[in-house]
């Protein structure tokens, strides 16, 4: 006779929980698609630099934040077509997009939202890792507090994650965006005055790059490709 504990648990029961719980909220299904967006629009905007940026360098900085964009951009505005002032601000929104969706996900998720971001390592090694990543970025929200997201491009911590736990450590959603903008002119300006200091030759070297990336870009494509077709017609034989 079987015993009641050594029957398999139902597949609901098996299934994985969200980082909300039992049962997901709309905000929680919200932030979940917000994400995602993020993922794709990251990956949609990747293949979008070598195409532009040899002859639309302006329109990769506003939609794609690209950090080549943006000395481009600074370097053509050395040469007169637009004020250095709005080099810098273009790149603002593009930067900061979805860093707020990531406070959200703190605040709303707590610690369950840096085990979504560190990922599901289900190794003993894995697990202590992630879990002294944890600590350490509670740490570190804890102890600088605003100044992290501040300077959140200059820590050896992805910044996403320093948004998530300024989220957890319940700061305001309107001090966290002033605070996310002050960071982010603090990595673009000085990015764009590059570009601007460096002037006609940045322009020059860009313009080469851009023609080389294109052709870049459909290699790797194309290898990428030719090995998923590789890797199917291996699985149906």
């Amino acid at each position: 006779m079987t015993v009641a504990s050594d029957r398999p648990e139902p597949r609901a029961s098996r299934r994985a929980r969200g980082p909300w719980g039992e049962r997901a909220g709309r905000a929680d299904v919200v932030i979940t698609l917000l994400i995602g967006l993020y993922v794709a629009y990251s990956f949609v905007t990747w293949p979008l630099t070598p195409a532009l940026i040899g002859t639309h360098p302006l329109l990769l900085e506003i939609i794609g934040s690209s950090t080549l964009a943006e000395v481009t951009v600074g370097a053509q505005s050395r040469l007169g077509e637009l004020p250095l002032w709005a080099a810098i601000a273009l790149a603002v929104p593009s930067t900061m997009m979805f860093d707020w969706v990531f406070w959200w996900a703190g605040r709303r998720w707590g610690d369950h939202a840096l085990h979504v971001m560190l990922g599901r390592d289900t190794s003993p090694r894995g697990r202590a890792r992630r879990e002294a990543r944890i600590a350490r970025l509670e740490r570190w929200a804890g102890r600088f507090g605003p100044a992290a997201v501040v300077l959140a491009y200059y820590l050896p911590v992805p910044s996403l994650l320093i948004y998530v736990a300024a989220g957890l450590s319940e700061m305001r959603l309107r001090t966290f965006l002033v605070l996310d903008l002050l960071g982010t002119l603090l990595w673009v300006a000085p990015i764009v005055v590059l570009g601007y200091a460096i002037g006609q030759p940045a322009v020059d070297v860009v313009g080469r790059i851009g023609h080389y990336s294109t052709l870049l870009t459909i290699a790797v494509v194309a290898v990428v490709i030719g090995i998923q077709g590789r890797r199917r017609r291996r699985g149906t034989t």
